[in-house]
Protein backbone atom coordinates (compact mmCIF):
# COMPACT_ATOMS: atom_id res chain seq x y z
CA UNK A 1 0.00 0.00 0.00
CA UNK A 2 2.67 2.37 0.44
CA UNK A 3 3.90 2.16 -3.32
CA UNK A 4 0.57 3.98 -4.87
CA UNK A 5 0.35 6.48 -1.93
CA UNK A 6 4.28 7.85 -2.67
CA UNK A 7 3.30 8.06 -6.30
CA UNK A 8 0.45 10.10 -5.69
CA UNK A 9 2.76 12.67 -3.62
CA UNK A 10 5.33 12.56 -6.40
CA UNK A 11 3.09 13.42 -8.88
CA UNK A 12 2.54 16.70 -7.17
CA UNK A 13 5.51 19.16 -8.55
CA UNK A 14 5.65 22.65 -8.68
CA UNK A 15 3.84 24.08 -11.86
CA UNK A 16 6.24 24.52 -15.04
CA UNK A 17 5.19 27.39 -17.62
CA UNK A 18 8.02 27.18 -20.44
CA UNK A 19 7.74 29.02 -23.57
CA UNK A 20 9.19 31.68 -26.07
CA UNK A 21 7.42 35.09 -28.07
CA UNK A 22 8.88 37.62 -30.17
CA UNK A 23 8.50 41.48 -29.29
CA UNK A 24 9.83 44.58 -30.46
CA UNK A 25 12.21 47.01 -28.75
CA UNK A 26 8.72 48.96 -27.54
CA UNK A 27 6.33 46.66 -26.39
CA UNK A 28 5.70 45.07 -23.35
CA UNK A 29 4.09 41.47 -22.92
CA UNK A 30 2.44 40.69 -20.13
CA UNK A 31 1.17 37.12 -18.57
CA UNK A 32 -1.53 36.41 -15.52
CA UNK A 33 -0.60 34.35 -12.70
CA UNK A 34 -3.36 32.78 -10.16
CA UNK A 35 -1.32 32.26 -6.86
CA UNK A 36 -1.97 31.46 -3.20
CA UNK A 37 -0.92 32.98 -0.55
CA UNK A 38 2.52 32.79 0.66
CA UNK A 39 4.02 30.88 -3.06
CA UNK A 40 7.11 31.26 -4.28
CA UNK A 41 7.47 31.99 -8.20
CA UNK A 42 10.99 31.76 -10.04
CA UNK A 43 11.29 32.85 -13.44
CA UNK A 44 14.23 32.77 -16.11
CA UNK A 45 14.44 33.98 -18.92
CA UNK A 46 17.27 34.76 -22.39
CA UNK A 47 16.42 37.15 -24.47
CA UNK A 48 18.00 36.87 -28.41
CA UNK A 49 18.24 40.28 -30.35
CA UNK A 50 17.55 39.89 -34.10
CA UNK A 51 20.91 40.54 -36.02
CA UNK A 52 20.39 41.59 -40.50
CA UNK A 53 24.22 41.01 -40.76
CA UNK A 54 23.64 37.63 -39.90
CA UNK A 55 20.04 36.68 -40.72
CA UNK A 56 19.67 34.75 -37.15
CA UNK A 57 18.89 35.82 -33.47
CA UNK A 58 22.14 36.40 -31.28
CA UNK A 59 23.19 37.50 -28.06
CA UNK A 60 23.32 41.40 -27.36
CA UNK A 61 25.45 42.34 -24.10
CA UNK A 62 23.60 45.98 -24.33
CA UNK A 63 20.40 44.43 -24.06
CA UNK A 64 18.82 44.38 -20.86
CA UNK A 65 15.27 43.11 -19.85
CA UNK A 66 12.78 45.00 -17.71
CA UNK A 67 10.67 42.90 -15.00
CA UNK A 68 7.38 44.24 -13.64
CA UNK A 69 4.91 41.71 -11.40
CA UNK A 70 2.22 43.45 -9.67
CA UNK A 71 -0.99 42.25 -7.90
CA UNK A 72 -3.85 42.69 -9.48
CA UNK A 73 -6.39 44.57 -9.07
CA UNK A 74 -4.50 46.71 -6.22
CA UNK A 75 -1.87 47.49 -8.76
CA UNK A 76 0.85 46.37 -5.91
CA UNK A 77 4.27 46.39 -7.21
CA UNK A 78 5.88 43.12 -5.64
CA UNK A 79 8.95 43.56 -8.15
CA UNK A 80 10.42 45.77 -10.81
CA UNK A 81 14.00 45.52 -11.76
CA UNK A 82 16.23 45.88 -14.91
CA UNK A 83 18.31 42.61 -15.67
CA UNK A 84 20.82 41.57 -18.50
CA UNK A 85 19.55 39.55 -21.49
CA UNK A 86 19.85 36.31 -19.73
CA UNK A 87 19.04 36.46 -16.09
CA UNK A 88 16.06 35.16 -13.37
CA UNK A 89 13.82 36.79 -10.78
CA UNK A 90 11.92 35.34 -7.69
CA UNK A 91 9.40 36.61 -5.72
CA UNK A 92 6.44 35.57 -3.32
CA UNK A 93 3.17 36.46 -3.31
CA UNK A 94 1.94 38.31 -0.07
CA UNK A 95 -1.89 38.03 -1.18
CA UNK A 96 -4.21 35.56 -3.02
CA UNK A 97 -4.98 36.30 -6.44
CA UNK A 98 -3.70 37.20 -9.80
CA UNK A 99 -0.44 38.23 -10.49
CA UNK A 100 0.44 40.08 -13.46
CA UNK A 101 4.23 39.50 -14.80
CA UNK A 102 5.03 41.67 -17.55
CA UNK A 103 8.87 41.91 -19.80
CA UNK A 104 10.02 44.30 -21.76
CA UNK A 105 13.17 45.81 -23.09
CA UNK A 106 15.52 48.64 -22.01
CA UNK A 107 15.85 50.28 -25.52
CA UNK A 108 13.62 53.75 -25.53
CA UNK A 109 13.87 54.73 -28.68
CA UNK A 110 10.01 54.45 -30.30
CA UNK A 111 11.86 54.31 -33.87
CA UNK A 112 13.53 51.26 -33.12
CA UNK A 113 12.70 48.21 -35.58
CA UNK A 114 14.82 45.40 -33.50
CA UNK A 115 12.88 41.62 -32.61
CA UNK A 116 13.43 40.23 -29.72
CA UNK A 117 13.19 36.44 -29.27
CA UNK A 118 12.45 35.78 -25.30
CA UNK A 119 12.48 32.72 -23.74
CA UNK A 120 10.77 32.76 -20.54
CA UNK A 121 10.53 29.60 -17.78
CA UNK A 122 8.17 30.21 -14.78
CA UNK A 123 7.61 27.78 -12.08
CA UNK A 124 4.89 28.32 -9.38
CA UNK A 125 5.50 26.82 -6.11
CA UNK A 126 9.48 26.82 -5.51
CA UNK A 127 11.80 26.86 -3.02
CA UNK A 128 15.22 27.95 -2.89
CA UNK A 129 17.84 25.43 -2.08
CA UNK A 130 19.05 26.21 2.01
CA UNK A 131 22.96 27.22 1.88
CA UNK A 132 23.47 25.80 5.34
CA UNK A 133 22.63 22.56 3.77
CA UNK A 134 25.93 21.08 2.61
CA UNK A 135 24.91 18.77 -0.47
CA UNK A 136 27.51 16.24 0.21
CA UNK A 137 26.68 15.05 3.04
CA UNK A 138 23.34 14.94 2.38
CA UNK A 139 21.80 10.93 1.52
CA UNK A 140 19.63 10.89 -1.62
CA UNK A 141 16.80 9.63 0.96
CA UNK A 142 16.95 12.71 2.85
CA UNK A 143 16.63 14.77 -0.43
CA UNK A 144 13.89 13.10 -1.10
CA UNK A 145 11.92 13.37 1.84
CA UNK A 146 12.66 17.71 1.98
CA UNK A 147 11.11 17.45 -1.49
CA UNK A 148 8.12 15.88 -0.26
CA UNK A 149 7.60 17.90 2.42
CA UNK A 150 7.92 21.20 0.31
CA UNK A 151 5.41 19.78 -2.21
CA UNK A 152 2.98 18.89 0.99
CA UNK A 153 3.60 22.92 1.95
CA UNK A 154 2.50 23.39 -1.13
CA UNK A 155 -1.10 21.42 -1.31
CA UNK A 156 -1.47 22.99 2.01
CA UNK A 157 -1.26 26.43 0.62
CA UNK A 158 -3.62 25.76 -2.38
CA UNK A 159 -6.30 24.51 0.26
CA UNK A 160 -5.57 27.33 2.25
CA UNK A 161 -6.64 29.68 -0.89
CA UNK A 162 -9.68 27.31 -1.78
CA UNK A 163 -10.80 27.88 1.66
CA UNK A 164 -10.52 31.83 1.82
CA UNK A 165 -12.04 31.62 -1.77
CA UNK A 166 -15.09 29.67 -0.41
CA UNK A 167 -15.32 32.32 3.10
CA UNK A 168 -15.32 34.88 0.34
CA UNK A 169 -18.11 33.21 -1.73
CA UNK A 170 -20.10 32.79 1.32
CA UNK A 171 -19.91 36.26 2.72
CA UNK A 172 -21.42 37.06 -0.57
CA UNK A 173 -24.15 35.01 -0.57
CA UNK A 174 -25.03 35.76 2.56
CA UNK A 175 -25.10 39.68 1.48
CA UNK A 176 -27.57 38.73 -1.67
CA UNK A 177 -29.70 37.34 0.66
CA UNK A 178 -29.93 39.56 2.98
CA UNK A 179 -30.81 42.12 -0.01
CA UNK A 180 -33.49 39.60 -1.11
CA UNK A 181 -35.26 39.78 2.31
CA UNK A 182 -35.36 43.33 2.65
CA UNK A 183 -36.54 43.77 -1.17
CA UNK A 184 -39.66 41.30 -0.42
CA UNK A 185 -40.14 43.03 3.32
CA UNK A 186 -40.46 46.21 1.06
CA UNK A 187 -42.65 44.99 -1.18
CA UNK A 188 -44.92 43.28 1.34
CA UNK A 189 -45.44 47.42 3.11
CA UNK A 190 -45.98 48.59 -0.13
CA UNK A 191 -48.47 46.24 -0.61
CA UNK A 192 -49.97 46.63 2.74
CA UNK A 193 -49.96 50.55 1.66
CA UNK A 194 -51.89 50.02 -1.18
CA UNK A 195 -54.58 47.87 -0.09
CA UNK A 196 -55.32 50.52 3.36
CA UNK A 197 -55.30 53.37 0.49
CA UNK A 198 -57.90 50.93 -1.28
CA UNK A 199 -60.10 49.99 1.30
CA UNK A 200 -60.28 53.60 2.19
CA UNK A 201 -60.86 54.78 -0.95
CA UNK A 202 -64.09 52.01 -1.14
CA UNK A 203 -65.46 52.89 2.34
CA UNK A 204 -65.59 56.71 1.40
CA UNK A 205 -67.29 55.54 -2.18
CA UNK A 206 -69.69 53.63 -0.70
CA UNK A 207 -70.66 56.42 1.71
CA UNK A 208 -70.76 59.05 -0.55
CA UNK A 209 -73.26 57.13 -2.52
CA UNK A 210 -75.25 56.26 1.03
CA UNK A 211 -75.47 59.79 1.00
CA UNK A 212 -77.43 60.44 -2.12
Amino acid sequence: MRLPVLSVVLAIAATVNALHFYLDANQKRCFIEELPTDTVVEGKYRALEWSEPQQKYVEDPELGIIVEVQEEPSGHMVVKTTGPSDGRFTFTSHEAGDHSICLSTNYTSWFSHTHIRLHLDIVVGSTRPNAEHDRTHVSELANKLRDLNRKLEDVRREQQYQREREADYRNLSEATNARAVWYSIAQIIVLLVTCAWQLRHLKRFFEDRKMR
